[in-house]
């Protein structure tokens, strides 16, 4: 979290007044020495980078519409985008990985299958 920019120039205003070296304010205001160097040279807070998404989130829900078992490297290959952009635009929309509503118990496999796939060639 950052400090707000009254409080960065209270800190170098009381510096200046009473002409305290940097470790003493700092040591005053409980900060980091290096905070009051960095403020000394710019004042002002970086801002945080918001970069814009590239997915179009309509079209993600109705890719998602279209497509309910897709899998997220293959989404991802139709928008031109990483598997991890996938991830993420799919928890801002609240879908979920899909889950396996049947154990694998519930349904078991048939013997007939199973002994074809045991005999030679």
């Amino acid at each position: 979290m950052t400090y707000s920019t009254d409080f960065r120039k209270k800190v170098l205003k009381v510096k200046q007044e009473e002409n305290l070296t940097l470790a003493a304010v700092a040591k005053r205001f409980q900060i980091a020495i290096a905070s009051v160097v960095r403020w000394s040279k710019v004042l002002e807070a970086k801002g945080t980078r918001n970069r814009p998404t590239k997915i179009d989130m309509e079209a993600l829900k109705q890719d998602v519409a279209l497509y309910p078992d897709a899998y997220h490297y293959e989404r991802a290959a139709r928008f031109g985008i990483t598997e991890g952009g996938i991830r993420h635009a799919l928890k801002r929309l609240g879908i979920s990985r899909k889950k396996n509503t049947q154990t694998s118990q519930s349904q078991p496999r048939s013997t007939a299958s199973l002994s074809k796939q045991n005999e030679p060639l």
